[in-house]
């Protein structure tokens, strides 16, 4: 229920605490095998139904719609961007731990 630039700097956030976890042996599985169809599934079973309750009983006023539109509209790029955010994310964390265990080894020897 957030504009899509704040959403995916806090989605991104998560996918690299779960994907550094799975990469030191923490988590059983990649995150990046569900993540884009796990997302749009989050909007459909949690967030666009929260998002409709909030505008049904009117406790946020007009912000309400403001927090639905954003929902759908986040959905809409998951579903358009979703696998591409992902392979990008998954790259970019790639280069980050191979160049972390680079400089381990060179600091071992």
């Amino acid at each position: 229920m957030q504009h899509w630039h704040v959403y995916r700097k806090w989605n991104e956030r998560l996918f690299h605490e779960l994907y550094a976890a799975y990469r030191s042996g923490r988590a059983g599985s990649n995150p990046a095998d569900f993540w884009a169809k796990g997302e749009v599934m989050f909007f459909d079973h949690y967030v666009i139904p929260l998002a409709k309750k909030l505008k049904n009983c009117g406790v946020f006023g007009v912000s309400s719609d403001e927090y639905l539109n954003y929902a759908i509209s986040n959905r809409q790029e998951w579903i358009e961007k979703g696998d591409t955010i992902v392979a990008d994310m998954v790259s970019k964390l790639s280069d980050q731990f191979e160049a972390s265990s680079t400089d381990t080894e060179a600091e071992s020897e």
